[in-house]
């Protein structure tokens, strides 16, 4: 089974490129499947990691949280299950 950790924080304003280079220079303490991270309108930047195991596995390398003057919030974290793939 395939699980996906979602990572998504939103930077002050105006510190969006930092945020993301902050976020691209992070290690995980594993190699996932696949990383791929995005960004988006008020400087959010999201992580996603794919890693072979179940949803229940708890050794999953989570991204750390950013340093607390390059954020508005809290860092919001979510975990999916796949529930197949389907080629277009």
């Amino acid at each position: 089974m395939t699980v996906a950790l979602m990572w998504e924080a939103r930077a002050v304003p105006g510190r969006g490129a930092d945020l993301l280079t902050w976020a691209r220079e992070q290690g995980l303490s594993g190699t996932p499947l696949r990383r791929e991270t995005f960004r988006a309108p008020q400087d959010r930047v999201l992580v996603i990691t794919w890693w072979d195991g179940s949803y229940d596995d708890s050794g999953f390398p989570e991204l750390a949280d950013p340093p607390g003057d390059l954020v508005t919030r809290p860092v919001h974290r979510w975990r999916f299950e796949s529930a197949g793939v389907e080629t277009l």
